[in-house]
């Protein structure tokens, strides 16, 4: 958020005589790295008044801030991990928000021979027969979840191996990384299309039906934490599954690509 729109939303709460409370939203690299949220927020920001203070992590990491009560909401993208969440009683009213798609991305020469297939396992049992560089997230984000759950099927065990790359980063900075080794990843379509420019990474794998990747917003519950803006919480969920949250997720575009899909029936 601007120092500008920050300083008027706290005139607006000293006006009304109601101090604003910030939202703490904890999200996953990819909604931040890809520039979703600077087109979604301020429109929030705007109507709700209220200051919305980003966490960008891996989804792993969102998941145990808002476990913590160091969030009030949270925007993440690892259906098991957030069910079990949600299961163990650290958040309440899971909503599907959007969905995009994980796509494996690499250098032009494409040392693994991967270019045009479909099929995520096979591409990674070739790129581990062929020992080609791959850079994995290593941070416990959706996408190191998802990636992670393809070795198996693959019949590999990465670990340790001389091209495996663990990086413990986001998104935009692991995108970085496999440009500079020339080397290959798992990365949601978003994140990619911020930085295909600067990283020269060409798409190689894409429209398998297991890379679908689901976005769901959580709030974290109130009667664990009492103290947490479970009202700025409701109300973000509230605006991103409304016609007018949807509609903005719909309208964000890079080079024209919508690159994020509404959920919600009716937007």
């Amino acid at each position: 958020m601007s120092s500008a729109l920050f300083c008027a939303l706290a005139l607006i709460g000293s006006a009304t005589g109601v101090a604003a409370q910030d939202l703490r939203l904890a999200t996953t690299t990819s909604t931040d790295n890809s520039g979703l949220l600077r087109a979604l927020l301020p429109q929030f920001e705007s109507k709700y008044h209220v200051a919305v203070r980003v966490i960008a992590v891996g989804t792993g990491k969102a998941l145990k801030l808002g476990q913590n009560g160091d969030a009030d909401v949270l925007l993440v993208h690892a259906p098991k991990a957030e069910e079990e969440w949600m299961a163990a009683g650290y958040g309440v009213d899971r909503r599907k928000v959007m969905h995009n798609d994980f796509i494996v991305v690499g250098p032009a020469a494409d040392p693994a021979g991967v270019r045009g297939m479909t099929d995520a396992i096979a591409a990674f049992k070739r790129i581990a027969d062929k020992g080609a560089k791959f850079i994995s997230r290593g941070d416990d984000s959706g996408t190191d979840k998802m990636e992670k759950s393809y070795w198996p099927l693959a019949g590999v065990s990465p670990a340790g191996k001389p091209w495996y790359v663990s990086a413990g980063r986001g998104m935009g900075e692991v995108l970085t990384m496999a440009s500079e080794l020339q080397g290959y990843t798992l990365t949601d379509r978003g994140t990619y299309a911020a930085y295909r420019a600067k990283s020269g990474l060409q798409i190689l794998v894409e429209h398998d039906p297991r890379m679908f990747n689901p976005y769901h917003v959580m709030a974290v519950n109130p009667a664990r934490y009492p103290d947490i803006n479970h009202r700025g919480a409701i109300e973000f969920e509230d605006w991103l599954t409304s016609p007018e949250g949807q509609q903005a997720i719909a309208a964000f575009r890079i080079e024209g690509e919508q690159l994020f899909f509404p959920d919600v029936q009716g937007h």
